[in-house]
């Protein structure tokens, strides 16, 4: 059983959709490896042509539990501050929210492909959103293409844990094939960029999916 989809299935999975939104969906899913919140979050205003741009917003909430005495971070099985050492009856929850804003290149297909769909709505300005659905149907139409096309199921290489197709394994597939050309320390720091990720370990994780690196490791020490 495979880790990650290949790009040829990707396009089978384009081929099946049954419109234009729903192809224009996966397409930007595994093109840009954007998170599926951030697809969409995507409004008209946010393409430009002229720079062949796209503009996504990732939107992060996070909660904080805090003392309620002195305001000292805590956990959620945590009894007694760290900070004062008074005994914790109840935390206090806030809620953080950070924005972070990526500038990605999109190839001149899916450029095109995102002008004619663009072209076909009405009515529409700027503030359009491109998809104007739920995060809810986005994983059906990734599923239902999935299945029309009878890809099989996905296993986690680092857990073993059987997964069917979503959203996310859209943005793997471009994650792996962006190792595959490139996985030069220089490819790795741009795909990091790209893909928006903090850690650098949660980029790395990539580079050995699409090299299998410790397997073939193995295979070279005792000539297979």
């Amino acid at each position: 059983m495979k880790a990650y989809l290949e790009l040829p299935e990707i396009e089978l999975m384009e081929e099946a959709v049954r419109c234009q939104r729903d192809r224009l969906l996966i397409r930007l899913l595994s093109h840009l490896g954007c998170r599926i919140s951030e697809a969409l979050a995507l409004k008209v205003e946010d393409i430009d042509f002229k720079q062949s741009t796209i503009t996504v917003l990732h939107l992060k909430r996070s909660i904080k539990l805090s003392c309620p005495t002195c305001k000292s971070r805590l956990g959620n099985r945590h009894r007694f501050c760290p900070g004062c050492g008074s005994k914790v009856h109840k935390q206090v929850r806030s809620q953080m929210e950070r924005r972070r804003i990526r500038v990605l290149p999109i190839d001149e297909n899916t450029l095109r492909m995102t002008k004619n769909y663009i072209d076909s709505l009405s009515p529409i300005n700027d503030k359009t959103p491109l998809f104007n659905i739920n995060r809810h149907r986005a994983w059906q139409i990734v599923r239902d293409c999935a299945i029309r096309v009878s890809l099989p199921s996905l296993v986690n290489h680092e857990t073993g844990r059987v997964r069917g197709i979503s959203p996310h394994r859209l943005r793997d597939a471009f994650s792996v094939h962006a190792m595959k050309v490139d996985d030069s320390g220089d490819g790795l720091r741009l795909l990091q960029e790209h893909l928006g990720h903090v850690s650098f370990n949660t980029t790395a994780k990539y580079r050995k999916i699409a090299g299998e690196e410790h397997r073939d490791w193995y295979r070279r020490l005792w000539g297979d």
